[in-house]
């Protein structure tokens, strides 16, 4: 009677299949992720030459105090008046709109990016100064 060895099963794996599909997927996201834009806000920070256009007026200055009240050139306005006044701002220059953000160093982010997301919405240029 012969006796047989029984054959051991191989505990290799073959890792170039794998390799192929992380690559794969690699060149997916590489691609789909230089496709999407991000819908962020045209914010130009101060010190570039370039950073404010030339113009023959002087920028509208918002200023906001540490207990989150906004000024529209030195004059206190609620966040709705600060709306109209930045409407009629883009109504009355154009593309040459542009608005000077002075945050004071305790106001809070909520009320700068308020200021900045209505400057998106309206296509006005704008400038954030160091908080003071």
């Amino acid at each position: 009677m012969a006796v047989y060895r029984k054959q051991k099963a191989k505990a290799d794996f073959n890792m170039s299949s794998l390799t192929d599909i992380i690559f794969l997927l690699l060149i997916f996201f590489m691609l789909t992720s230089s496709m999407v834009t991000p819908n962020a806000l045209n914010l130009q920070l101060p010190g570039r030459k370039s950073t404010m256009p030339r113009s023959n007026t002087p920028p509208v200055r918002v200023a906001i105090s540490a207990d989150n009240g906004f000024s529209y050139n030195g004059e206190a306005v609620s966040i709705e008046g600060l709306e109209k006044r930045l409407v009629s701002l883009k109504k009355a220059k154009g593309k040459d709109a542009t608005l000077n953000i002075s945050p004071s160093g305790q106001a809070s982010n909520e009320s700068v990016v308020a200021v900045m997301d209505i400057a998106y919405r309206y296509e006005i240029r704008a400038v954030l100064n160091d908080p003071q």
